[in-house]
């Protein structure tokens, strides 16, 4: 629901010969990705090798995926195809003077390294994760602008700030921020309660504190679709190739050329009264059709959106104030970012869309939701009540810890 990019989604160079990374470039969600398991309608075979006969008979498992790999140059839950499950945390570390703050920042980052290693890796420790289908976990680690200043860590200078008030904000600073924001994917929701309860004793034996923690979802899609928000639109349609992941994306060669900043926010969707109106008035606030979630001037979801087509009376075909227009890259010099969002359902009247997005500079999405603040039709029907944003450190080297770069 943010930032069209009109290109098809591609997954980050970095793994895409494994199957790790989704859009050719970097990452990684959306956004998405569903397990894997397709049926092998084979006899089981038998301890002999004999197939097996008669009612009895097993179908043979199909091959378990395997785990996604925690160590890297970035870190996997950017890289990582978007998984259906989602849980974010943010920690708090206790007041302390720089070196005393540096330090305990050092062992909060070698204990997380530790947890989730261990937590992805094809043997966890932990028993509650030994049995069933393997958890696929992926995960990343950010670190707030606030932490950053007090500390005086090596991050990207001048680009990691917190973002502006905003038009429209309802923002619950209890909801948002934070020293550190954990980001925990799976293909189903079970594993990441166990694997955020170890990140969370972790952090309070280092003397850090849970600030906040929310879990979404993916719609189930079938090979990698697009999946729909609880508007009932395709999200997440378009991202960054890539090429385009190198210049918009990832930091710049040098020190900081593997991490990436998140922007965060919880956007609450008033999902009863969008379902109220006529599909073509939804279709036209989008600027996109909800069936095949193409855009209103072409006849494909990943068509281009054509921001400047006109009807014969001067009018444009994907309307002024639609969502897809307000956000194209066209308006803001071809800048996209990496949308990996996922839904959420906290009850009756907070339900909607966890916006997770990734770019080298926050600047970008200052400008877009600038535009969306001022004239998007869908603002009678969202209302932004969280936001965060963190530098998402660099991946760690096998036998390394996340964060080796910051105290340098």
């Amino acid at each position: 629901m943010h930032a069209e990019t009109g290109k098809a989604q591609d997954q980050p160079p970095t793994a895409r010969g494994a199957g790790v990374d989704r859009r050719g470039l970097l990452a990684g969600g959306a956004v998405v990705a569903a397990g894997l398991g397709a049926g092998v309608t084979a006899l089981a075979m038998g301890t002999s090798g004999v197939r097996g006969h008669g009612r009895g008979a097993r179908p043979a498992a199909a091959p378990e995926p395997p785990a996604v790999p925690f160590h890297g140059e970035r870190q996997a839950g950017v890289t990582t195809a978007q998984q259906p499950a989602t849980q974010l945390l943010a920690l708090d570390l206790a007041p302390a003077a720089t070196s005393d703050g540096r330090a305990a920042l050092r062992g909060l980052l070698g204990e997380l390294t530790r947890v989730l290693a261990g937590a992805t890796g094809g043997s966890p420790a932990d028993a509650r994760l030994q049995g069933g289908q393997p958890a696929r976990l992926s995960s990343l680690v950010g670190v707030g602008p606030g932490l950053a200043a007090r500390l005086g860590l090596n991050v990207p200078p001048a680009l990691l700030t917190e973002l502006p008030a905003f038009p429209g904000d309802r923002l619950d600073p209890a909801r948002g921020g934070g020293d550190l924001v954990v980001q925990l994917c799976a293909a189903d929701r079970w594993p990441l309660s166990v694997v955020a309860e170890q990140v969370d004793a972790a952090a309070r034996a280092a003397g850090a504190t849970a600030r906040w923690t929310q879990s979404g979802f993916l719609a189930r899609t079938a090979g990698g679709a697009t999946p729909r928000n609880l508007f009932g639109f395709k999200d997440g349609t378009a991202n960054p190739d890539g090429t385009e992941s190198g210049q918009w994306v990832w930091g710049p060669p040098g020190p900081y050329e593997h991490g990436t900043v998140l922007v965060y926010r919880r956007i609450r969707m008033d999902t009863a009264a969008f379902a109220a109106l006529p599909v073509d008035h939804q279709e036209q606030v989008m600027g996109r059709r909800v069936g095949d979630g193409a855009p209103l001037t072409g006849t494909a979801e990943h068509d281009e959106p054509d921001i400047y087509a006109k009807n014969p009376d001067g009018s444009y075909l994907i309307p002024a104030t639609a969502h897809v227009r307000l956000s194209s890259p066209r308006l803001d010099g071809g800048a996209r970012m990496l949308r990996r969002g996922y839904n959420y359902d906290d009850g009756p009247g907070d339900r909607g869309l966890l916006f997770c997005a990734f770019m080298r500079d926050p600047a970008q999405f200052t400008r877009v939701q600038n535009r969306l603040a001022a004239r998007d039709a869908l603002n009678t029907f969202i209302e932004h009540t969280a936001s965060a944003v963190a530098y998402v450190l660099p991946g760690a080297p096998e036998g390394g810890t996340l964060g080796e770069g910051l105290f340098g």
